[in-house]
């Protein structure tokens, strides 16, 4: 496991897990309140799915509720292991409130994983109404239920990724010599800072990245933001 609680502010429960290849992750694990509205969404949508199910196949008489018995099992267990797995750790309860399922560092959830978190969740229904899963997510500092205890899983808001801050608008120009990744970067990277340094800071930086490109200072910076442009495409 490659998790650690980050305790630097009693009121942030963000979960830092670092994967085996030394890259930080940020993860905020869900509480009590969203994922009981997450579960009691999914819940309204499959009490709809059995009831269309069950209205249907009474028509079809001994047969039809023989197999709506069948298909009762098959929603009831496999509904939140279906969605968790091929639906990158949503339900679509955990969708509206923008949560998924992960492992606990932060890999997608897995058929196992998903498959022992959800049928343990008769264990946390105990004794009544979710008592002991309630009672395990207030006391766990990760609000982790029974459930995910024993599978190794995690629920987490899934983060919205962040728009690029948009580069100046010029015409593409192509480097003058071949560029190393961190080369690219680096020119890719001023460019989107541009308007958060002062006009000082900008001569300064443009000065030190136009050298290897052989751009005189005066017109270092209006090159690097044109090939900047080129390497990140029109779009």
């Amino acid at each position: 496991m490659y998790s650690t609680l980050d305790r630097q502010d009693l009121l942030d429960t963000s979960l830092r897990v670092e994967t085996p290849e030394g890259i930080d992750l940020l993860l905020r694990p869900a509480g009590l309140v969203p994922r009981a509205l997450a579960f009691a969404i999914d819940l309204v949508i499959r009490a709809a799915i059995l009831l269309v199910l069950f209205f249907t196949l009474g028509l079809l008489g001994k047969f039809g509720m023989g197999l709506g018995t069948l298909l009762l099992f098959l929603v009831q267990w496999w509904y939140m292991v279906l969605f968790e797995v091929l639906n990158q750790g949503r339900t679509p309860g955990k969708y509206w409130l923008g949560l998924r399922v992960v492992h606990d560092d932060g890999t997608p959830v897995g058929w196992s994983s998903s498959l022992t978190r959800n049928l343990l969740r008769f264990v946390d229904m105990l004794p009544f109404g979710y008592f002991l899963g309630a009672l395990s997510c207030l006391g766990h500092p990760a609000f982790k239920r029974l459930g995910d205890l024993a599978a190794g899983t995690l629920v987490i808001y899934q983060e919205k990724p962040q728009a690029r801050p948009a580069l100046p608008d010029v015409e593409p120009v192509a480097p003058p010599v071949a560029l190393t990744l961190d080369e690219q970067r680096a020119l890719i990277g001023f460019a989107e800072r541009h308007g958060a340094l002062s006009a000082e800071r900008r001569q300064e930086l443009a000065s030190i990245l136009a050298e290897p490109l052989g751009s005189n200072e005066e017109h270092a910076e209006a090159k690097i933001h044109g090939i900047a442009r080129s390497l990140v495409g029109s779009s």
